[in-house]
């Protein structure tokens, strides 16, 4: 079988999980979107997934993701992985959106990236951001114990806009539980804010759940991709 079709049939499976467990919620399908997260893959594969209709993908690491994105420029990245502040001027230029901010810290430092990159055409609008909330406060993980603080950083940033909520449940813990808690906390954010917020949630092994508890958008690799190629 050829690496896109086997793309294909993988993205196809995906999809109609995604479609039955929305049913299963009762939900429209229509409304989760699918994101599927290249980190470790060839530029090439995105290449292919772009052929089969594609047209956003997550990647996890800075200088991985800016080297794809120069070499497939009709493509849209979102870094989905943990941004180090110094890293965060590059990742303002090239990212669709931010998943994974956590800090006031690093919000200065994507604002002021962000600034630039409008000011250079390298971006055509401003950066949006995702607050990664910690569920259980081990923030070595990544994740904020204080979303709301961040999302009025977020309203405040010249350059930055608020997108939603993302989370990833600790190891060993109820996952539907766990994003139960984030959709009601994004919901008592929509309200605080008076604006529509999304919910990043859900992976490979736990999409039905974040899908039955209400999120956007489901962030899946490996069972689209398959394994990670060997280094």
């Amino acid at each position: 079988m050829s690496r896109i079709e086997e793309l294909r049939g993988n993205l196809a499976a995906v999809r109609e999980h995604i479609a039955a467990c929305a049913r299963e919620a009762g939900r429209d399908p229509q409304e989760i979107t699918l994101l599927p997260v290249t980190k470790f893959h060839p530029a090439s594969d995105i290449a292919l997934l772009a052929d089969l209709g594609v047209t956003e993908v997550g990647e996890n690491r800075e200088q991985e993701a800016r080297a794809k994105a120069q070499e497939i420029p009709q493509m849209r990245f979102h870094m989905i992985g943990q941004v180090q502040t110094k890293k965060a001027n590059h990742v303002a230029r090239w990212a669709a959106s931010v998943h994974s901010v956590d800090s006031l810290k690093l919000i200065e430092a994507l604002n002021r990236g962000a600034g630039r990159a409008l000011e250079s055409g390298e971006r055509t609008e401003v950066l949006p951001c995702f607050i990664q909330w910690s569920a259980d406060g081990d923030t070595q993980r990544g994740g904020s114990t204080q979303p709301a603080e961040l999302i009025d950083a977020l309203v405040a940033a010249e350059h930055l806009r608020p997108a939603g909520i993302m989370c990833v449940p600790p190891l060993g813990s109820d996952p539907a539980e766990i994003f139960r808690r984030a959709h009601h906390l994004r919901v008592e954010e929509e309200e605080r804010l008076g604006q529509r917020l999304l919910l990043s949630a859900g992976m490979s092994g736990d999409m039905r759940e974040a899908i039955a508890a209400g999120t956007d958008i489901v962030r899946v690799g490996t069972r689209i991709m398959g394994a990670r190629p060997l280094a």
